[in-house]
């Protein structure tokens, strides 16, 4: 029997976490093929329903990146980003989420070999925990319910 392989995705900033993923791949650092990344201009731009989509539509965990504090892009964005990010895992956590399968980080444009370190060892907590079938039962409507009822914002 062939070991689980977990489906990770990947929110990130493009200015920096973005860049050290580039950065881990042209200095050909290795690490799990696990992750898929999705590029928004900044985390403060990140809607939060999306991870809960991202777990309906298979993802197994998630990993929310961008710029470290006082070095966004636009000035502020990660702030709005974190705050967004302590509320959300607040529910998460009162409603029986399980909010570990969800990774916060600051990794900037010259930290490659973090990025790395970072993407393997999601990989590995994920791995350990199995897949993640819960979300996959849900239908759009309760998705849809939460976001219209302005749950993230």
């Amino acid at each position: 029997m062939s070991q689980f392989e977990p489906k990770i995705v990947a929110f990130v900033c493009n200015w920096c976490t973005y860049a050290g993923a580039d950065l881990a791949g042209t200095s050909r650092t290795k690490y799990a093929p696990n992750v898929r990344i999705i590029r928004f201009p900044c985390t403060g731009r990140i809607d939060f329903m999306l991870l809960l989509k991202a777990f309906q539509n298979g993802a197994d965990g998630i990993i929310v990146s961008g710029c470290h504090p006082n070095d966004c892009h636009y000035t502020s964005g990660n702030f709005h980003a974190r705050r967004r990010w302590i509320v959300f895992k607040s529910l998460l956590d009162f409603i029986g989420f399980p909010s570990d399968r969800i990774t916060f980080s600051w990794v900037s444009a010259a930290e490659g070999t973090k990025w790395a370190d970072l993407v393997n060892e999601v990989t590995e907590k994920v791995r350990a925990m199995g897949p993640f079938e819960e979300l996959k039962k849900l239908d759009d409507s309760l998705i849809n319910q939460l976001s219209h009822e302005g749950i993230t914002k």
